[in-house]
Parts: structure tokens; sequence; C-alpha cells
């Protein structure tokens, strides 16, 4: 039986630390002013099973090594001249943070003040001079094993927090993976509308971010929007394709893509998806009340309506249709600046107009 499993060999000499290879692996550097303390330290330590020992009489050069190379274990003098042991736990905080391996405090000096100083200051474990090789073994072993269970449990938690972000990243691909898909399946309906649907998504979380909308909301926006229009997969082609003026019957079907949309993704339980049934529902309702389909008007029109409301416009003026030419860019902005207040939100479009460079600049980017 090895001395820590329970005893001593009969020969006295002392055994592997429980014969745990970890703790045989462990670094660990003893500094003491004195050599011949340091040489007894490290003797003793060897003949434990511990092989991986730096030893100092200088306590720079011990902050220097945990540097270089932080070990699982430090065994400190409590009274050094030029840095004590108080001195060199206080530095060395300041090297390693939250990294700070166990301490154990050797000192000859039984004094409840110091032993209080070392102990607030950090160290785990104290030690009196003349000590037993058997209690400085199995105060360092204690240690050891706790040091390495915290270690094996911040790596643990790093390796889950992996995990969780790659999860994430695996659910943000599927997320945008899925909507790019339903785009397009409106693009096989209506093909014009292809790079429209990516602009919004672009337009409409600039916009909100120049509005002052926190983070998620901008984020989720910006993957919502894409969706305004899905509802039109319900249109039948007759209309959906017709070259020409809609007569009021067509009309009145067309605009039923707002709630078929809004009924394709409500429900989900997901936010985005619940925040794109409620644009899809709400993007053609105007300021002053006269829009489609329930005659919002005002701020009675959620915010994602009235952001991709004003995106929507500029956009679709900017684009081909069956039933139109695109518009020059600087008639486009005039119509934006018409419109404000009666369509638009007044104070979103004024913003929009008044980062026009920007808008300007994003459009022709993703230009079809």
């Amino acid at each position: 039986m090895s001395f820590f499993e329970g005893g001593v060999g009969r020969m006295g000499h002392y055994g592997a630390l429980t014969g745990e290879n970890i703790l045989q692996s462990a670094r660990i550097i003893v500094i003491d002013d004195m050599q011949v303390s340091v040489d007894y330290l490290v003797c003793t330590l060897r003949r434990a099973g511990l092989a991986h020992i730096s030893a100092t009489t200088d306590p720079r050069k011990g902050l220097e090594l945990c540097r270089v190379a932080p070990p699982d274990l430090i065994l400190l003098d409590y009274c050094m001249p030029g840095l004590d042991g108080p001195g060199f736990m206080a530095e060395l905080v300041a090297l390693l943070g939250d990294e700070v391996p166990p301490i154990l405090i050797i000192t000859a000096h039984d004094i409840a003040a110091n032993r209080r100083r070392a102990l607030e200051l950090g160290a785990i474990d104290y030690v009196l001079k003349p000590f037993t090789d058997w209690e400085l073994l199995i105060r360092a072993r204690n240690l050891l094993r706790l040091h390495m269970m915290h270690r094996g449990q911040r790596a643990l938690a790093r390796r889950l927090e992996q995990l969780v972000s790659e999860r994430t990243a695996e659910l943000e691909r599927t997320r945008a993976e899925i909507i790019h898909r339903l785009c397009n399946a409106g693009e096989f309906r209506d093909e014009d509308t292809g790079r429209h649907v990516a602009r919004i998504g672009r337009l409409s979380s600039r916009l909100a971010e120049l509005a002052g909308a926190d983070r998620d909301f901008v984020s989720q926006l910006a993957a919502a929007a894409p969706l305004h229009d899905i509802g039109k997969i319900g249109i039948p082609d007759r209309v959906l394709l017709k070259p020409g003026k809609l007569d009021a019957d067509e009309w009145a079907v067309m605009k039923t893509h707002c709630t078929l949309g809004a009924q394709i993704l409500a429900d989900s339980g997901l936010p985005m998806l619940n925040l794109a049934s409620e644009i899809a529902l709400s993007h053609h309702e105007k300021w002053d009340g006269s829009g489609y389909p329930n005659g919002l008007a005002g701020d009675k029109i959620p915010l994602s309506g009235r952001l991709v409301a004003v995106c929507d416009v500029f956009d679709a003026l900017l684009s081909h249709r069956p039933y139109k030419e695109p518009w020059p860019m600087d008639k486009a902005l005039d119509y934006i600046a018409d419109i404000k207040g009666n369509h638009l939100d007044p104070a979103l479009a004024a913003l929009f107009l008044d980062n026009k460079a920007e808008m300007v600049a994003i459009r022709v980017e993703m230009a079809d």
C-alpha cells in the first residue's frame, strides 16, 4: 500500500500520489528564500512520485515561472526578503487572474495575523515548520485533487460552451436555409421578386437600427422581413402575373396575400416567424388608415410593418414588375417624400431620406 493509500511502506519511502497519473503529472513550483528548505521540499515531493517540479529561492523568478507555465500547485514561504508570500500572491493574482493555482503557505512563524493575511490573499492551506513529511504531502495531495477537479470542470464548461455555440450556429444555418427556401417558393411564382425580398431584409433591418431598435429586434427583422410577401404563393397566376392593371375583383384577390402570408407563418412558436407573420399582415397598412387588410392607422400599425413598408415601397418602385418598368432613383426618392405622413410613417420615411445615400448604396450592392 502506498503512502497516499493509507500508510508508509516498510522501507519508509513514500509511494506515488494514490497511483493517479493525473496527480503524478502535476506541475509544482517551490519558492523559499532558503536553499536548504527548497532542496528538502523538492526531495520530499520527488519521493512521493511527483516529477514535474520547479524551484527557486527568488520569488521574482517564481513569478516568471508561473507566467511562462502556470503550475498546478505552489509551495510558498511566507517570510522572504524583498517580496514576501503575501506580496507574491498579490502579484500572482494580477498576473494570472482566475487561473491562479492553489497555494500552500509554509512558514516557521505561527502568528494568527500572518495566517489570516495569507488566507485572505488566496492561500488555500497553511503548514508550519517544522512539519512532518506526511502532513506536507497529504495537504499537497488534497490541494492537487481539488485543483485537478476544478480544472476538469472548467474544461468541461468550455467544451459545453463550444457545443452550445456550434449548435446555435447550426440552428442559425437551419433557420436561414428555411427562410431561403420559403423565399424560393415565392420566387417560383414571381421571379421578379427574388432579389427584392433579400434587399427588404437588409434595408429594413438597417432602418430599424438607425431608428434605435435593439440588437435582437434588428437581427430578427433582418431574417423575417424577406418573408413579407410569402402569401403571394397563394395568388393565382392570372392575377399575380397579369401584365396590366388589375380590375376590382383581381385587386381583391391580390390583397389577400397579406392574410395568406400571416396564416402561413403564424403559430410556429418561433419569435422570428411570429415577427414575419406580423410583417406579412401589416406591411400594406398605411399611416392614414387607408391601407389593407385591416385599415390600421398611425402607431396602431406594428413597427415592423411600418419599417418594411418604407423599404418595400422604395425597392418596388426601382424594380421591374409585369405591370411597370423601374422608376429612376430620383423619382422614387421624391415619391417617398410625397407619401410620408399619409402612406408611410412620417418619422421613418424622413429617417430613410436622411440616410438615402446609405440606402441607395445597399440597393446598388444588391441589385438584380
